[in-house]
């Protein structure tokens, strides 16, 4: 998904990468931003509604952004290696419907998958506006994450 917005089509899917949650990184993260009982504390966690401990939502966020943003600079290195012009990079201006269907648990691998739901021209030309479904699914196949986020993505004409 890293060529110019004219050469993206709505439909394709790519899968950006996989990210493996310990137990200790689930303490670490959530310690430093989301020091709820159930991410942070495995005796506490085995009564809450939960019933073990869990990654916090905001980890695995973190985590898909990390592996969309290596997906993205792969992508870039391969079209340098072929020889093939690179489109500017764009922001992101958000994200909607962000869910975690499933808790994710120490030793769950998430694997993340973007599929273009949408794409429109902006007001600025050298942009246009790309919308992906991002899902992250554990290794038994259930829904860790989901969210639509949008990025621009520049214009071959712009």
């Amino acid at each position: 998904m890293m060529g110019f917005f004219e050469e993206i089509a709505i439909g394709e899917e790519h899968r950006l990468g996989s990210h493996a949650f310990t137990k200790e990184a689930i303490i670490e993260f959530a310690r430093q931003y989301d020091p709820q009982r159930f991410h942070v504390d495995e005796e506490a966690a085995k009564d809450s509604l939960l019933g073990g401990l869990c990654a916090s939502g905001w980890h695995t966020a973190a985590a898909a952004m990390r592996v969309i943003v290596e997906a993205r600079t792969l992508g870039l290195a391969e079209r340098a290696a072929q020889g093939l012009p690179l489109p500017p990079l764009g922001v992101s201006p958000g994200f909607e419907k962000l869910s975690w269907p499933t808790p994710t648990r120490p030793g769950d691998v998430v694997t993340f998958h973007a599929r273009v739901i949408d794409k429109r021209e902006t007001k600025r030309p050298q942009w246009g506006l790309v919308t992906m479904l991002t899902r992250g699914v554990n290794q038994r196949g259930l829904e860790a994450l989901t969210m639509q986020n949008r990025a621009y993505i520049g214009r071959r004409e712009g």
